[in-house]
């Protein structure tokens, strides 16, 4: 039981201390926008790479070309494609589902994180998981 518990201890200490890499359009202000939100939640480092081949980096990460936005982020060994909310990451990186390798929000929603526009109303998106089993909805917003 006590190994257990610290080999937990073990494993969130170093997730921890991993920096969150983030692939973005060469450029991109709105992926500064996300990231900080993510830096901020989970008191990492986040690491931006501009990156004119992200598409390559993408499917290499096995993201749906039709699920494709402007950053693709890597936490803990999930892919997280465009203005994911810091919520549903958190819960797919503590639920960890089989056959699930990401999430994505498609496009460049207004009212997504990192996407806020003052005095626009959100628009409604939808997150959705990826991987191996397929896609499925995660989260609607």
């Amino acid at each position: 039981m006590i190994a257990a518990l610290a080999a937990m201890f073990v494993a969130t200490a170093a997730s921890a201390a991993t920096p969150i890499l983030v692939h973005r359009d060469p450029g991109c202000g709105c992926c500064e926008k996300w990231a900080e939100q993510v830096r901020t939640q989970f008191k990492r480092p986040v690491t931006i790479i501009d990156d004119r081949s992200r598409a390559a980096f993408q499917q290499a990460r096995g993201v749906p070309q039709q699920l494709s936005s402007c950053h693709t982020a890597v936490v803990d060994g999930l892919v997280f494609e465009g203005h994911v909310p810091i919520a549903d990451m958190r819960r797919l990186l503590a639920q960890r589902p089989r056959g699930v390798s990401g999430l994505a929000v498609s496009g460049m929603p207004i009212g997504s994180p990192g996407m806020e526009v003052p005095g626009q109303r959100a628009q409604p998106y939808v997150v959705i998981a990826f991987g191996p089993s397929g896609r499925r909805v995660f989260a609607r917003h």
